[in-house]
């Protein structure tokens, strides 16, 4: 029997290559509901009064259910105009700062990123249903990823894309060169062991980390693994996207940006 050869997972030759079948998806029905608010055509707060109201038609029929399925090559009208059910994929880059969750909702009644984001959009954007691309934790600052595109948030989170996101950590001490090795490698976490990271020393106290996944809290358990548990957090890049907007401001990205810094070609 000849010898059995040592396949490298897909994962890591895909880490390997910055390469990944990106495909679309076939298209598939989708709710009115959807199709409305991704198109920015009604504003998520008014999508279920809008349509009982019998503004809108689909495949030629007045529909008053907001869950109604459109399909593909279904004609949407609202009040007569057209509604295009495929808009273009829109994804905002927005600087998050301290204190607000990734959440619509926070139980102690603070500004969630939702309520921070829309008090400094245009009434063109609000009208959109934003979704959070991933997530950061509240004390957490940097970038944060918004788009109108459920398949962009899909890819953005989905552990097998490998979307790398570069974090500045505020640590007590400075790392040894054993410890960023050791990160380098992979930690064993509780929930099993880590892809290798990128990491280096920006000085005392400092220590950038890259990761190609996105698990709960783990640029923290992985510092902390190695002895240097967190102080401030902040991320920097996504992708080859890195943050140039001031704490709590925002900016559309160019459909360039979306195909080339973030490796996403299922936009139009």
């Amino acid at each position: 029997m000849g010898r059995k050869r040592n396949r490298e997972p897909k994962w890591l030759q895909s880490a390997r290559t910055g390469t990944w079948d990106r495909k679309p998806p076939g298209e598939k029905p989708d709710w009115l509901r959807r199709v409305l608010v991704r198109a920015g055509a009604v504003p998520p707060s008014e999508v279920e009064s809008v349509v009982r109201a019998g503004r809108v038609r689909v495949a030629g029929q007045c529909v008053r259910e907001p869950m109604t399925l459109v399909r593909q090559g279904d004609e949407v009208l609202l009040d007569g105009r057209r509604v295009e059910t495929r808009p273009p994929t829109l994804v905002i880059a927005f600087h998050k700062p301290a204190g607000a969750i990734v959440s619509s909702r926070d139980p102690s009644g603070a500004p969630t990123v939702f309520d921070l984001l829309n008090a400094v959009l245009s009434p063109e954007l609000t009208r959109y249903g934003w979704h959070a691309v991933g997530r950061l934790d509240k004390n957490t600052t940097g970038l944060l990823l918004f788009t109108n595109d459920e398949r962009f948030a899909e890819y953005g989170t989905r552990p097998e894309t490998h979307l790398p996101k570069r974090y500045v950590a505020e640590v007590p001490g400075r790392p040894e060169e054993s410890d960023l090795e050791s990160l380098r490698k992979g930690i064993v976490l509780d929930d099993g062991p880590t892809r290798p990271a990128r990491a280096r020393v920006l000085g005392e106290g400092k220590v950038e980390l890259t990761i190609s996944e996105g698990r709960n809290h783990q640029v923290k358990r992985m510092l902390a693994a190695v002895g240097f548990p967190v102080r401030k957090l902040h991320r920097e890049a996504i992708g080859e996207l890195v943050l140039d907007v001031p704490e709590g401001n925002w900016r559309m990205l160019e459909q360039e940006e979306i195909r080339e810094k973030l490796r996403f070609v299922g936009g139009r």
